[in-house]
């Protein structure tokens, strides 16, 4: 294992049992978000760093009984946080690593991530992983249900000009990784970056 996944790990094992709890209205923003993706029946979607799998509900009902729905996580504790929450009824868990998804190519319509991109190891590498899974066309959101100011605020901190989320630093970013950013808002009540997978 390497030390990158180990670091995540660290952080999110003590955090997996209390979660939920800490952020207990966030359903609605995940729900907006997942709409903002465009899911139709029957697509197939990732849930990347899903955690305690907030976001499979809102998946679930985007895409149908007969779609897909995938959630991954690199750290145990979170994917058992999810199953005791019965979020395993709307989509499939697996401990998967993102920078190597155990994924076919081009076999998902989206990827949805949530807080995900603060805790990518290699961005670049990572993303670019995230687009070798999805068809050409296909879209990615990469959401935070607080916008940058007030995550900042809450960890105690400011915002700096090398921050990924900054839509100078992300829109070059992702399109050097096989994506263009088709939208980007970031707002005191959530952040959202939509791009579509180029190809």
């Amino acid at each position: 294992m390497s030390d990158d996944r180990t670091h995540v790990q660290e952080f999110f094992t003590p955090r997996a049992a209390d979660w939920d709890t800490k952020f207990p209205d966030d359903g609605p923003a995940y729900a907006a978000a997942v709409a903002e993706l465009g899911l139709r029946e029957g697509d197939r979607v990732l849930d990347a760093g899903c955690g305690t799998g907030r976001a499979l509900p809102p998946l679930r009902a985007a895409v149908g009984p007969s779609g897909v729905v995938v959630g991954a996580d690199l750290t145990p504790a979170m994917l058992r946080e999810a199953v005791r929450a019965g979020r395993n009824r709307d989509g499939r868990l697996m401990l998967a690593d993102v920078s190597a998804l155990p994924l076919m190519p081009e076999s998902l319509d989206a990827v949805f991530a949530a807080g995900l991109i603060a805790h990518l190891p290699h961005p670049a590498d990572n993303l670019r992983e995230l687009a070798r899974v999805v068809r050409p066309g296909g879209m990615l959101a990469l959401f935070h249900p607080i916008g940058r100011a007030a995550l900042a605020a809450r960890q105690g901190r400011r915002i700096t000009p090398d921050d990924l989320r900054a839509e100078p630093n992300l829109r070059p970013l992702l399109a050097g990784s096989g994506w263009r950013m088709t939208s980007y808002v970031d707002e005191e009540a959530r952040f959202l970056a939509l791009a579509v997978r180029e190809g």
